[in-house]
């Protein structure tokens, strides 16, 4: 499932590629089609993103929520438009180009009263500037549940995901079975701006980096990290391969069901 860094570059891709414009929206599958009928022919205002939710605001106050889920993925083109292969849930065509929507989890047509219950039940999102995280702390420091688990819980932050608090946890040197009412307000808030300071870089670079400078392989001389994800990551996928930091093999175990790493000399 993408982790929140995407679901932002995509608002921000949306924006440029359509804003502003009086859309054709439709629903080639079909399972959209009522719902298209409410936005089409309007003009497509702005986009906007809250955790792992993606949110088109058409004039009139109808809003487009998707959530891509597991399966969920966007493409996008230029002009003319090309006819429809596959099962394809929205389409929205414009003056500049055009997106097409697979496999989400959700795509639904809300009005600001649902956007709003959808953001109630999230808690605050690193890359929004309007975040508050006290609500976020006040929920881990009465939890028993692990920092793992908490930090990937929606309801408590919106928006990380496997990678981002895996490596977020190594950098805070927190084992991720740490219990949540461990972990102290000035600790909270160190990792809080972690959280931030790297998911606007994943926004910024399209993928997900956590290393430090000198942990890059120019700076350390090795071979690059290849994975699906991209990104240089110090414990996350790298079982069995010696820390980046102190040499120590990197563990893997299950947690809630999750694959988990960490170092066990540099997280405690």
């Amino acid at each position: 499932m993408p982790e929140g860094h995407s679901i932002h570059r995509l608002a921000i891709a949306h924006r440029r590629l359509l804003a502003g414009q009086t859309v054709e929206v439709s629903s080639p599958q079909g399972r959209f089609a009522a719902d298209a009928a409410l936005v089409t022919g309007r003009v497509l205002e702005d986009t906007s993103a809250y955790g792992k939710h993606l949110f088109h605001h058409y004039a009139g106050d109808r809003i487009v929520h998707v959530h891509l889920g597991l399966y969920g993925k966007f493409a996008t083109g230029p002009l003319p438009v090309p006819d429809p292969v596959g099962l394809i849930r929205m389409r929205v065509a414009g003056e500049r180009g055009w997106l097409e929507l697979r496999g989400p989890t959700a795509c639904e047509v809300l009005d600001p009263h649902g956007v709003a219950l959808i953001h109630a039940r999230l808690g605050p999102d690193p890359l929004r500037d309007d975040a508050d995280p006290g609500p976020a702390y006040a929920r881990i420091s009465r939890s028993n549940a692990a920092l793992l688990q908490l930090i990937m819980d929606q309801s408590v932050l919106a928006g990380p995901g496997l990678i981002y608090a895996t490596e977020v946890l190594f950098r805070a040197g927190l084992l991720p079975t740490t219990p949540g009412r461990a972990l102290s307000a000035t600790a909270f808030a160190e990792i809080w701006e972690d959280l931030r300071a790297l998911m606007k870089d994943g926004v910024a670079q399209g993928r997900i980096d956590t290393v430090h400078v000198r942990h890059t392989p120019e700076a350390m001389r090795r071979a690059p990290r290849v994975d699906r994800h991209g990104g240089e990551v110090y414990v996350y996928r790298r079982a069995g391969q010696p820390c980046l930091v102190c040499g120590t093999t990197v563990l893997k175990g299950s947690l809630a069901n999750r694959n988990t790493y960490w170092c066990p000399a540099c997280q405690r």
